[in-house]
């Protein structure tokens, strides 16, 4: 979800390359992108490799991400929101309560069928952090493209290694995307940023 820094009102962003690059780095971060690809590392790994932790990815995958964008992209298709990053802020409350029901009761199946500790500890992170968007979204737009951004930076890093930190100067050019496109402020994206790690490196590393 991303969208306009000031409820759709700031102006359109000057046309040009680099425009179509923000886009393109916006389509390819976007939560609905980094989450399933994140859950699959997770689970694969929790299972040391084995084809049983790719589906309790896809389970948590479902909950996490399928059924909230799902109701995002049918709200698009009704009128009821403007675009699948759901950027206006006033928009954002009944989509990020949408997800965050989903996520608990995904979360609570993994947790009855036994699930990998690290795919619960995935899901509880996104709970939490659907918690915090809701709040935050109330009154002010923090950006989730660079919150979820980097919590996957900080949980990849958790789970194979100090050496995935390499990855993070990427996180950078998430939040000039952001910006580039008008979406959020300088502000907005760096908030989300710690947001994001914060979360992750709370609880995912608790909880795993």
């Amino acid at each position: 979800m991303g969208g306009g820094a000031r409820s759709g009102q700031a102006p359109a962003p000057r046309p040009g390359p680099t425009l179509r690059l923000a886009r393109l780095v916006t389509e390819l971060t976007a939560p609905a992108v980094l989450v399933p690809v994140l859950m699959i590392a997770v689970g694969w790994h929790s299972a040391h490799g084995g084809v049983a932790g790719l589906g309790w990815a896809v389970l948590a995958v479902v909950f996490v991400i399928g059924i909230p964008f799902a109701y995002i992209v049918g709200g698009v298709r009704r009128g009821r929101l403007t675009d699948h990053h759901v950027g206006q802020r006033e928009q954002r409350r009944v989509p990020l309560l949408v997800g965050l029901c989903s996520v608990v009761v995904g979360l609570i199946l993994l947790v009855a069928l036994g699930a990998p500790r690290p795919v619960v500890a995935l899901a509880a992170a996104g709970a939490i952090g659907l918690v915090v968007a809701v709040t935050v979204s109330h009154w002010w737009k923090m950006s989730i493209h660079s919150a979820v951004a980097t919590g996957t930076v900080v949980i990849l890093a958790l789970t194979f290694g100090a050496r995935l930190l390499l990855t993070a100067p990427l996180l950078a050019l998430v939040g000039w995307s952001r910006v580039r496109l008008r979406d959020h402020t300088v502000s907005q994206v760096v908030v989300g940023g710690l947001v994001g790690g914060l979360v992750a490196g709370v609880v995912f590393a608790a909880l795993r």
